[in-house]
């Protein structure tokens, strides 16, 4: 396998949501660095007129789709000849503020938050093997990490994209990828509109797009295998510590040893 193509002149990354805040923000970084940007979103003269702006090329997407994520992919590398990096950073929010769970919203935004960043693996994966390897970067949320009482769909979807990022790693790694998680806190984004006016009245920081657009690219150039980066204000970009569970005893009171077939690469 070549060593992986870092970003730069020649490579080429996938944006899911390429067209919204953090999109916008991280196209931006990257197209700074002459790399190929292709903006994935739903299809709208708006978004269309974004990535041109932006010098990115547009594709639809609607990332619930799983055969639409795999023809994506197959234009791209048709197109442009090759998947360096994938960033599945489409996603929505449906918070309300009442005790009622509306389970169509809920599934909503698990099929988009969580599913989508399945779906998106599985196409990218081939790709950016047959590049050389490279990066794939999923947005979550610091909500996968803390969940939020008041949309436990986005935590539940946010969580299930980390747990996924960390399971999935070991394997991509034997690929050359790359695979992490960035876990912003409440970012300046338009996801954050409607309860805007509350930060501002509590005077709670919000975290500009382009810090967390600068953790993604950091994601691609060094991020580690399976790793979660929570972005706080004033704290910047940090990995996340997970705690270990208590490990098996034996009858006997000694530590239990986990069966071979089901340890990562790392454990053997």
């Amino acid at each position: 396998m070549t060593s992986p193509t870092p970003p730069g002149p020649g490579s080429v990354a996938l944006i899911t949501g390429g067209t919204g805040g953090f999109g916008r923000a991280l196209t931006q970084k990257l197209r700074e660095r002459d790399v190929t940007v292709v903006a994935a979103d739903l299809d709208s003269e708006r978004n269309r007129s974004v990535a041109e702006e932006l010098g990115a090329h547009f594709v639809a997407l609607d990332v619930t789709d799983r055969a639409a994520n795999e023809a994506v992919v197959a234009q791209v590398e048709a197109e442009h000849g090759r998947l360096d990096a994938a960033y599945l950073n489409a996603g929505i929010s449906a918070a309300k503020s009442d005790d009622a769970l509306d389970l169509d919203e809920f599934m909503r935004v698990v099929d988009i938050d969580l599913f989508g960043v399945v779906y998106g693996v599985q196409a990218a994966r081939p790709a950016i093997k047959r590049a050389g390897g490279g990066a794939i970067v999923v947005t979550a949320s610091l909500a996968g990490l803390s969940p939020m009482p008041t949309d436990p769909g986005y935590s539940v979807a946010k969580g299930g994209a980390i747990a996924f990022v960390r399971s999935m790693a070991p394997r991509l790694t034997r690929d050359g990828i790359t695979i992490t998680a960035i876990c912003p806190g409440f970012a300046d984004t338009a996801i954050i509109d409607r309860i805007r006016h509350e930060f501002e009245a509590a005077d709670f920081p919000v975290i500009p797009a382009a810090e967390v657009a600068d953790a993604m690219v950091m994601a691609w150039t060094s991020g580690e295998p399976g790793a979660a980066y929570v972005i706080q204000p004033g704290v910047g970009t940090v990995p996340y510590k997970f705690k270990g569970v208590p490990s098996a005893k034996t009858a006997t009171g000694e530590t239990a040893v986990v069966p071979e077939a089901l340890r990562p690469p790392s454990m053997l």
